[in-house]
């Protein structure tokens, strides 16, 4: 197996602000940027359609070098979400998302990311839901489900779907608002707890100021937020599942995932602090606009130089 293809499903929008700009979205096309952005450029599977929007899309991600797989340029619009803002600056969405978004097959990879919208609505769930279970051994499954669940059909549904992906996925990641959606009334240990007995080898919900807690392999990991001036919190999420992800292939950790191989107690610690890491650059500066590995690295190294202990 090539260890260098990866792969990223779900879907790439545009924002469109009413009375603002528009620009291009989505949080799996945004890990997918992420990665790329850090050395690890994976191929996107989503729907872009052949209009204006299509356009600002490709564009977007051909500055970072993102491969654009076999079934993703279409005939027709591109999805879109429409921001209308509030005097108290909330946001009310109107998405329009067209079509279904096509699934690859899920051979000679080494790592495959899904999530959001495109995991989990209807036309399109039950594909890569059958996908992920049939994958081969080897290859790292992961899934961030970003909830947006006025587009993902019934709650129970989604939440049952949430479930499966999970269980067919070694690594997941969620926030700690998609926990207090997926059990309502559960602390974050339980949502970990009930993630990890699904068969979840990693499991990590985010906290954003107060950093993320993980359950791997029955071990609580906690580790603190880095402290930056926040500018906005757009992508921070997305910023955070990309360096998750790099961290585990830097380390070799996804390796010990799809082989069913303990993980040592400072691997998990250097994934999680290097997700960290990233989610905090993005934060520090406007829109979703992950780091690239100089400035990664130099701020990691600044990172550990102030770490006391492993976390557990």
């Amino acid at each position: 197996m090539n260890q260098a293809r990866i792969a990223v499903i779900g879907e790439a929008l545009v924002d469109i602000v009413v009375g603002g700009g528009a620009h291009a979205g989505g949080s799996p096309m945004n890990v997918a940027v992420g990665l790329a952005r850090l050395g690890r450029p994976p191929v996107l599977h989503a729907r872009i359609g052949d209009d204006a929007y299509g356009d600002l899309i490709r564009a977007h991600l051909a500055e970072d070098r993102v491969g654009v797989g076999a079934h993703t340029l279409v005939d027709g619009p591109s999805w879109t979400a429409t921001a209308t803002i509030a005097e108290d600056g909330s946001a009310e969405y109107d998405f329009a998302l067209a079509g279904e978004i096509a699934v690859p097959e899920l051979d000679e990879l080494a790592l495959v990311h899904t999530g959001s919208i495109g995991a989990l609505r209807e036309p399109g769930s039950s594909a890569l839901l059958a996908a992920y279970r049939d994958a081969p051994a080897g290859t790292l499954r992961s899934f961030d489900p970003n909830i947006r669940a006025d587009v993902i059909g019934p709650a129970d549904a989604a939440r049952r779907r949430v479930f499966e992906l999970a269980a067919a996925s070694q690594v997941v990641k969620l926030s700690d608002e998609d926990a207090a959606w997926l059990r309502p009334g559960a602390s974050l240990e339980d949502v970990l707890d009930a993630l990890a007995e699904g068969g979840t080898r990693f499991v990590v919900i985010t906290r954003g100021a107060q950093g993320a807690v993980a359950l791997v392999d029955g071990v609580r990991y906690e580790r603190p937020a880095v402290r930056v001036d926040v500018v906005d919190t757009i992508g921070a999420g997305d910023a955070f599942m990309s360096g998750l992800l790099f961290g585990l292939l830097r380390d070799g950790t996804d390796r010990l995932l799809v082989d069913g191989a303990p993980i040592p107690a400072e691997d998990v610690v250097a994934a999680l602090d290097t997700a960290l890491v990233s989610g905090a650059i993005t934060v520090s500066r406007a829109g979703a606009n992950p780091p690239r590995p100089a400035e990664l690295e130099e701020r990691l190294d600044a990172t550990r130089a102030v770490s006391d202990g492993d976390g557990r």
